[in-house]
């Protein structure tokens, strides 16, 4: 799911407002943290695959609200953003990138 319209924007320009999302649990981004799958900016529509560190999170509303926030705040083109939550394949602690394992001391 990374495919793009570059006269929309990229995977990276969305993969960068992500940053800004931080899991208020874990204090680490939900892009280091693993819990996104993929991006695609399709016609204005910003489409985002993601996870949550456990099916129960209690913070799964607050953070698709912060999601929307930081696409339409960043991305400029973006009319409007898609979030498809996901279960499988199951988040794991190793699916964080080594910044956000040196954060949480791993």
């Amino acid at each position: 799911m990374t495919h793009q319209n570059h006269s929309s924007g990229s995977e990276a320009r969305v993969l960068d407002a992500l940053r800004q999302v931080v899991d208020p649990e874990l204090g680490v981004n939900i892009v280091d943290l693993g819990l996104v799958y993929g991006t695609e900016i399709r016609d204005g529509v910003v489409h985002v695959k993601m996870t949550m560190t456990t099916p129960a999170c209690p913070m799964e509303e607050l953070l698709m609200e912060m999601v929307h926030s930081a696409i339409l705040g960043e991305i400029r083109d973006a009319r409007s953003v898609e979030v498809d939550l996901v279960w499988e394949p199951q988040w794991k602690p190793d699916m964080m990138s080594e910044a956000a394992k040196s954060q949480l001391g791993r």
